[in-house]
């Protein structure tokens, strides 16, 4: 992986700061892990970016990269890692790969990241793009993320980036006891709310709402809104 850092990495970041001090109320908290900001230093944004928007990749909000699939805001990428609480032995699943950014971060957060992805122009595109910038320990495959991925489970941590209209019972099936899962829940073009949902060790389910956000549907043949 490049070790060379863009100048614009640092004023992302800076406005991550920003955003996790003006949000503290909803978030509970002023400042991210280190740990995150650390790893998104790390990952250059304007790799998994289309070439004609490289000049916007450290913005601190979303852009377009096709199919009616969108990268994330920074700000969003890096408060969605902090609230798994990963630690560098787990091992994650991602719904919802898209351009492998957030794929990318939390590589350099855990052990092992299982991504999948509905668009099979993204899952190859994901897969190779990965493989060029050296994010060796994430696994790129296509599939209904509804479903989740029972081969490899349970996940210490799954994060969803895209906007169910429920929590999908099987992601809930596939996190480990005392893991977290990060997952938008609500409908395209109306309110939607990021959940933190926390399984405890005897198995007990309980959710917080962290923050109203905007996501592209979950898609796939499970009863989602597709696009």
């Amino acid at each position: 992986m490049t070790t060379q850092i863009h100048p614009g990495i640092e004023r992302m970041l800076r406005d991550i700061r920003w955003e996790a001090e003006e949000a503290r109320a909803w978030i509970g908290k002023s400042e991210l892990d280190p740990r995150v900001l650390e790893a998104m230093r790390q990952v250059p944004r304007h790799a998994f970016v289309p070439r004609d928007l490289e000049d916007c990749a450290y913005d601190n909000g979303p852009l377009s990269i096709g199919h009616g699939q969108t990268i994330s805001q920074p700000y969003i990428v890096a408060l969605m890692s902090d609230l798994l609480a990963t630690e560098s032995h787990h091992v994650v699943l991602e719904v919802g790969c898209g351009s492998g950014y957030q794929s990318a971060v939390l590589s350099r957060l855990v052990k092992q990241v299982y991504s999948l992805e509905i668009v099979p122009e993204l899952v190859q595109a994901a897969q190779e793009r990965l493989s060029c910038l050296g994010f060796g320990n994430v696994t790129v495959r296509q599939g209904d993320g509804y479903q989740g991925w029972p081969e490899h489970a349970p996940f210490d941590g799954i994060i969803v980036t895209a906007a169910a209209p429920e929590i999908p019972p099987p992601l809930v099936e596939q996190l480990k006891p005392g893991g977290r899962m990060v997952i938008p829940v609500g409908l395209p073009y109306m309110r939607q709310d990021l959940l933190l949902v926390e399984k405890s060790s005897s198995g007990e389910v309980t959710t917080r709402n962290m923050l109203a956000v905007a996501f592209v549907p979950l898609t796939g043949n499970h009863g989602a809104v597709d696009e």
